[in-house]
Order: C-alpha cells, then structure tokens, then sequence
C-alpha cells in the first residue's frame, strides 16, 4: 500500500494536501472536519492588519475626544489579535495536524508584532502574504523586491518556527526572486497567491471585483513555475496554491516538485469532502505507478530532470503553434 506522507519546512505530515487559508479554517469546528477528512495541515484564515486598522478607523472616527479614539484603536487591535491566537491555541489542542498562522500586513512592525505573538501561541509555522502593488513608475523591481526580503530577515530575527511566504507571479525574474527568498530564511515558499483583481462592469460603467475562485485551467500558470522553482534545489520547500479541484492536479503539482498542495477554491465548491477525494486518488495513482512513497516520484517532471527542459519555455508555446499556420 502507497504512504502518502510527506514533511513540509521540517514538519510531517500525513498527507500532501493542506486545507488553505479561507472561511474554512477560522473556526476550531472546521479544522477538526479538516484533519477528519484527511489534511495534512492547515493554513489558518489569514489575519489582515488592514482589515484590524480599517475597523478600528472607522469607529474611532465616530468619536471626538482623542482619548476615546485611541481607546478604540488599541481596543479592536487587540482583541482581533487576541481572537485570532485563542484560535491558534485553541486549535493545537484540538488536532494532531501542523497548524500554519498565516498574516498579511502592510506595515513592517505589523509583521514582527503578529509573528512574535503567533509564535508564543503555539502555532507550527507562519505563511506571511506579501504583496505590495508596484504603482511608482520610478521604482526599479529590485528596489520593490528589498521590501519582501527586508520583512522575512527581520521575521526570521524575531522568531524560530519556519516561515513560509506566499507571494503572487509579478516579478522581473521569479527564479531569482524565489533564490533570494531562501537566502533570507524563508523555509517554505507558496505558489501563488490570489489577490483581489478589478473587472468592468459595462452596463452600470463601474469598477467590480472579478471571479475569486480559483478554477483548474490556472494551474498551467502555477506548474511551469512549480517545475522551474523546484529544479533550483534549494533548502526551501514548495507548496502549490491555485487550481487544486482533483487529486490529478495535486498529481501534476507533486510531479512538478511541489512538497504540498494547498485547497482553497475547491473547498468552498465541494467541501473538505474534496481532501478526502484527493487522497484517495493519489493512493490509487500511486499504486498504479508503483510507488510507495510521494519521494518516489516528486520532481520527476520538473526543469531539472526531464529530457528536454526547454518544454517549460515560453519559446515552444510559439512553436507549437506553428504548425497549425
């Protein structure tokens, strides 16, 4: 029988597939179901700064005594992050599974604070979220990017459980980007995230939100880099994130180098029914194949190890092309 266990940034886990950070994983309740179903992690729902800042702004500016305001701020700062590590506690009692905090910040003290605090709570690993929008035409990429690395050396100076960031595709070189990454301390690098995206609304001539979910044609952005990033054999594991519906895309992603796959889309459309479907199909895969462990296969089809490593160039989708002209 093939064992579809696995380790992730020095954590083991029972099964490649964690359930991601979504509405799925910010109640003690639910992460129970998750480890039930058969995850192998969990990524907690993420605790936004700017969510925490925006609420306590918005009451603060209900009040005009200063005092009452910095009341407030302080008050709704504290409690969300109290909220949010009764959670982190709460749940490590609760499940044998890692438990992964994940935060987005924007502000450099925000990510220190949160991870310090994360960290005491008893939470297994953090997954920071960084983005910042590049809107200075006078910003060159590599001043861009000093932010990212600045925030995990500062992170990494602060605390000792891995830290894993996920990040989204707009880089000038990603696989430099992913080197740097490692060099800084990261030990765990997610691709990728999925940000808000604005779309038109042509009858009503407004700005909407596009579609948030993910869906399983994405994943051919992810693989290439899933497949290029891992071929660079850095000490910094991969999880795949985007496009996960079906134990064959948690298949491709292994195939590609990815240490886990992470479910976020599919849970919202099916449940964590979903993680159970995956496993099983990645057993049944597996002995098929014959392989009785996921190390067996995982980065067979990467940059580094298949025949012709130019499949994953940007060049062959021109070529192939070519011959329907």
């Amino acid at each position: 029988m093939s064992v579809i266990s696995t380790s992730y940034m020095g954590m083991q886990l029972s099964s490649p597939v964690i359930a991601g950070s979504s509405n799925f994983t910010s109640k003690v309740d639910s992460i129970i179901e998750a480890e039930a179903a058969g995850a192998g992690a969990v990524v907690l729902k993420s605790l936004f700064e700017e969510q925490i800042v925006t609420l306590a702004s918005s009451l603060s500016a209900q009040e005009t005594y200063p005092e009452a305001e910095d009341y407030l701020q302080y008050y709704t700062r504290s409690n969300s992050i109290e909220d949010y590590l009764n959670l982190i506690s709460d749940a490590r009692k609760r499940v044998k599974i890692p438990v992964i905090a994940s935060i987005n910040c924007f502000s450099t003290r925000g990510w220190i604070d949160f991870a310090v605090d994360i960290e005491k709570a008893g939470a297994n690993a953090i997954e920071v979220n960084i983005f910042f929008m590049p809107v200075d035409m006078h910003q060159t990429p590599a001043r861009a990017e000093e932010l990212y690395f600045s925030i995990i050396e500062k992170l990494k100076q602060k605390v000792s459980i891995p830290v894993s960031v996920k990040i989204g595709m707009r880089f000038s070189n990603l696989l430099n980007f992913a080197w740097q990454v490692h060099n800084h301390g990261a030990s765990g690098l997610v691709l990728f995230n999925r940000f808000y995206e604005p779309d038109f609304d042509i009858n009503n001539l407004s700005i909407v939100p596009a579609a948030v979910l993910s869906n399983p044609a994405e994943q051919r952005y992810v693989l290439r880099w899933v497949g290029m990033v891992s071929a660079l054999n850095l000490e910094m594991d991969i999880s795949a994130s985007t496009g996960v519906h079906t134990g064959e895309d948690a298949i491709k992603y292994l195939l590609a180098g990815a240490k886990t796959v992470q479910v976020c889309s599919a849970l919202y459309k099916r449940g964590f029914t979903v993680i159970t479907e995956i496993n099983n199909m990645l057993r049944k895969w597996m002995n098929d194949k014959e392989f009785s462990r996921i190390s067996d296969f995982r980065g067979k089809l990467n940059y580094r190890n298949v025949d012709n490593p130019a499949l994953f160039e940007r060049s062959q989708f021109m070529k192939h092309y070519s011959s329907y002209i």
